[in-house]
């Protein structure tokens, strides 16, 4: 049985994540900040779950300790922070990288000590790493930051027989995309997982260094568009 280690597993993306590989046979270990919305989410996927901060090397170290041989370590923990330059603080500029890129070298530094010839990374990144997103700067500074950082990653450990690889979605249906202001097309997030579970069963030999997901938007197979809730309100208003 392989072993998945996910961040940000509570909810949105690492959930659905986590889902689908328990359905596959995984061992599943979750991992985020909030004990409450973890642990009902490993209790509805039958999976184990350690309350830990990614950001943090003392926070996340109890998280691989359980997790043992890490096979599939899945990187899905992130916020949508930050706002224009010209109003944002310089902690709310850390606060947003330290979560989406800080926690990049955390969860690689204490996880490859666990990792073998097979395993994989998987780094759960967002269309603003290639087209920056207007009023987030430190978000979009971050996403492209993790992409650098997993393209680096895989030059250093592909001598280990490691894999690593990005999933960079557009928009996804979750809590997060809540707060935009303006319907889009999205795709879901076990769209997302089906990738991610997908990623596991490629051949080594084979390099996938990025995966770009994004919704269709024309023809039978488009969804309708999300209409976030921040949107509703300003229709609202």
């Amino acid at each position: 049985m392989r072993t998945a280690l996910i961040t940000g597993g509570s909810g949105g993306i690492g959930k659905a994540c986590g889902c689908k590989l328990a359905e596959l046979g995984y061992d599943v270990v979750l991992t985020a900040r909030r004990e409450a919305p973890l642990r009902a989410a490993a209790e509805e996927m039958g999976a184990r779950y350690v309350v830990a901060d990614a950001s943090l090397p003392s926070g996340f170290a109890p998280a691989v300790e359980a997790a043992g041989t890490i096979d599939l370590l899945v990187h899905a923990s992130g916020i949508l922070g930050g706002t224009y330059a010209r109003k944002q603080t310089f902690e709310q500029w850390r606060a947003t990288m330290s979560a989406n890129l800080d926690s990049c070298f955390v969860v690689t530094s204490a996880a490859l000590p666990r990792m073998r010839a097979g395993s994989r990374f998987v780094f759960i990144s967002s269309s603003a790493a290639h087209e920056p997103m207007r009023a987030r700067t430190a978000y979009s500074a971050a996403k492209a930051g993790m992409n650098a950082f997993a393209g680096a990653l895989a030059q250093e450990v592909d001598r280990d027989g490691i894999n690593v690889h990005v999933v960079t979605p557009g928009p996804v249906e979750t809590e997060m995309l809540q707060d935009v202001p303006f319907e889009m097309y999205a795709i879901r997030a076990a769209d997302v997982a089906d990738a991610v579970a997908w990623l596991d069963t490629v051949d080594p030999a084979v390099d996938v260094p990025e995966i770009r997901l994004h919704a269709i938007t024309r023809g039978p197979s488009a969804r309708p568009p999300v209409v976030p809730l921040e949107a509703q309100r300003r229709a609202n208003t």
